[in-house]
């Protein structure tokens, strides 16, 4: 069987900038096994997978995401990127795609900026005590962090962005999390926040930029900084700029794309 693949890099507007993501529409779902081993055969943060829905009235396609190890509740560079491949290479005539998902309803708009913005899920999140292998694997994480039950992440609050910035947890000890993934913040000197985020053990030793963390930095700092709209700036070796509003109980995350590669996987 011969489908096609993409790969565009999501929140910027360069290539080999940003976070790279493969996307493959499908006809109907492969098997899961197959669907992971695709996933690890590229080797990428995320591979999401679509599949379209013509007889529902409130979604247009279905969508998983992939990491090389694990399928994860929900993706934002990798749904932005599956948005583009909507918009620019499917024949999508409209101005806004809607997909169902793990995580419920999520939609993308196309801006007439071409910026893609999409709708997430106002993430709710608890304070607890830092966990004593987050304080291990970074020294310098504070007593208090908070963690994200519906994405499975704890996140923790720096002083600075040059905290941010020269954090370098041990991977092996975060790896012990599982699934679990890391969100390290700060406010940001030239935006509004900073962050960085660290999954191993789901695959992804540091995510380049990630959509769907902002699910909770954005309400989070929304009420630090008592602001709703925010610019966000994931601090990777690879960057990316997210232009943000809180919405109530959705989040608004927007950002560009450069389209990378096109081409055929065949399935046995």
């Amino acid at each position: 069987m011969k489908t096609e693949i993409y790969q565009v890099d999501a929140f910027t507007n360069e290539l080999f900038r940003g976070n790279p993501a493969a996307v493959m529409p499908l006809n109907s779902w492969l098997p899961e096994q197959q669907m992971q081993a695709i996933a690890l055969e590229n080797n990428l943060s995320e591979t999401a997978f679509l599949v379209p829905l013509p007889e529902q009235d409130d979604a247009d396609f279905h969508i998983r995401w992939f990491t090389p190890t694990v399928e994860v509740p929900l993706c934002g560079h990798a749904t932005l990127a599956s948005a583009w491949v909507v918009f620019n290479r499917l024949g999508w005539q409209h101005d806004r795609v809607r997909f169902q998902s793990k995580s419920g309803p999520l939609a993308v708009t196309r801006r007439s900026d071409d910026w893609l913005e999409l709708d997430f899920p106002n993430l709710p999140f608890e304070p607890r005590p830092t966990p004593e292998l987050i304080r291990k694997a970074l020294p310098n994480a504070p007593e208090q962090a908070f963690y994200v039950p519906n994405d499975t992440n704890y996140m923790v609050v720096l002083d600075s962005e040059a905290a941010v910035t020269e954090a370098a947890p041990n991977l092996a000890l975060l790896a012990e999390l599982g699934n679990q993934g890391l969100i390290v913040t700060a406010p940001g000197t030239q935006c509004d926040f900073v962050s960085r985020y660290f999954a191993p053990g789901a695959g992804i030793d540091e995510d380049p930029v990630t959509g769907s963390i902002h699910s909770v930095l954005v309400p989070y700092w929304a009420e630090q900084l008592g602001k709703q709209t925010l610019e966000a700036r994931q601090l990777s070796a690879r960057g990316g700029v997210l232009r943000c509003e809180l919405r109530g109980d959705r989040v608004a995350i927007a950002g560009q794309a450069a389209f990378y590669m096109e081409g055929s996987v065949y399935l046995p």
